[in-house]
């Protein structure tokens, strides 16, 4: 049967076998799919560290061994993402992540998740192949792209319906089922691992595959790579993934409360509307955030003016300004325009956190105006010492502040003071 994932069997033929098995299985069985769409990508780094790694002929490698041998460590080690680049490092991390979640969480994966994950697969399979393929000829051409009509259609659809929405029970038998799996296999590869270490032909063999890919490369980068990568595609399923992640729904089926392309007026251009990339909302039917994508390749703060115009749109409409999120994919500021500057953030809140975020605009009260506990602290530079830091934190709009004090001055109580007095001024929980 033709697959998507053709032009890796000649000279990656184990990547092949681990891709076709997460392509059959992605309308089937989704969770699966995932989990074989992450172990695909896990061989493919590896390879890549084995061949742009270690020494050849005295000059090291642009790849440094992380601090341990998984696939995250790898991921994120700082010369692996100068290699692949912001873009297909994106693409990367949502089939980690997806296939993180396949084997260790019991959200339903839909044949749409794994559908969009062997598409990411895809492309990070045509980069090796296009950078690192040995054999011209065998190059994938610049415009192939992922084709969903090549992935098998289940026999009956009424048993991929029934498959789809099974029960709890199911999905933990099968969650069960991917976590024995997935140590089988852990247990596997490190077995051949110490038997490749073993081996004295190994150094011998890993300096023949580096120089191979090294001439292979400088062959391969004498043309362009013209080929589309999707990037658009990446930025918003990785954005829907980190969503999902912060437990707000985008599915319409369960009562979605994050809107896409929802329009507002109010515009300052000719037609006087725009279309908000995502609104987050409230219980209340209120906008609790607005989401401003960029382009990957863009920095994620472009879009900070063009938010905050979307934000006076929406509070003008519902009567209470969002927050602001602007993204890249892989880069996330946050922005609440009303007291703090921009910050950058891992991902997103969850719907309660902005709810607080947003209710404290009106609870919070002035800190200047708040008693300071006599009973924690009574020095006078104790007192002083939260007075100035409640300074920074609500008229100089800072974050952070560093509190210097003598040994046995009272740093501990200083502290415990400052807490109580920020949770009665309701500026922060705990």
């Amino acid at each position: 049967m033709a697959s998507n994932f053709s032009f890796l069997q000649a000279e990656w033929p184990a990547l092949y076998a681990e891709a076709t098995k997460a392509e059959q299985a992605a309308l089937t069985d989704p969770r699966t799919a995932c989990f074989y769409a992450r172990r695909t990508l896990e061989l493919a780094v590896v390879w890549l560290f084995q061949a742009e790694g270690g020494q050849s002929n005295g000059v090291r490698g642009k790849l440094q061994m992380p601090y341990k041998p998984d696939l995250s460590a790898f991921l994120f080690e700082p010369s692996f993402k100068v290699l692949v680049g912001p873009a297909l490092h994106a693409k990367m991390d949502v089939i980690r992540k997806q296939g993180n979640n396949a084997v260790h969480s019991a959200r339903p994966i839909i044949a749409a998740d794994a559908t969009a994950v062997l598409r990411e697969l895809f492309q990070v399979a045509f980069w090796l192949a296009r950078h690192y393929g040995r054999n011209v000829a065998q190059r994938p051409d610049p415009g192939l792209q992922f084709r969903t009509d090549l992935l098998p259609r289940p026999a009956d659809a009424a048993a991929a319906q029934a498959a789809a929405s099974a029960s709890a029970q199911a999905t933990q038998a099968a969650l069960d089922k991917l976590a024995k799996l997935a140590d089988a296999l852990a247990t596997r590869d490190a077995a051949l691992a110490a038997a490749q270490q073993k081996s004295a032909a190994l150094d011998a063999e890993l300096a023949q595959l580096r120089a191979e890919v090294a001439a292979a490369k400088a062959v391969n980068t004498i043309t362009p790579d013209t080929h589309d990568y999707n990037e658009a595609e990446t930025r918003d399923l990785y954005i829907d993934l980190l969503l999902k992640e912060a437990g707000w729904k985008l599915d319409q089926a369960q009562g979605n409360d994050v809107k896409r392309e929802y329009e507002v007026q109010g515009m300052p251009n000719n037609e006087g509307k725009g279309f908000v990339d995502y609104v987050m909302w409230g219980d209340d039917g209120l906008p609790l955030a607005v989401v401003e994508a960029k382009r990957t390749r863009r920095d994620a703060r472009v879009g900070q003016q063009q938010a905050k115009l979307y934000a006076d749109c929406l509070q003008a409409q519902c009567g209470q300004r969002p927050l602001i999120y602007t993204t890249n994919g892989y880069e996330h500021w946050f922005w609440d325009d009303t007291t703090y500057p921009p910050r950058p953030v891992q991902g997103f809140h969850k719907k309660d956190e902005l709810q607080l975020w947003v209710q404290r605009r009106n609870s919070a009260k002035p800190l200047a105006g708040v008693a300071i506990n006599a009973e924690i602290v009574e020095r006078h530079y104790q007192l002083r010492a939260i007075r100035r830091i409640g300074e920074t934190f609500e008229r100089d709009r800072q974050r952070k502040a560093l509190v210097v004090m003598a040994t046995g001055a009272g740093k501990t109580r200083t502290v415990i003071a400052l807490v109580d007095l920020l949770q009665r001024a309701n500026w922060a929980k705990r």
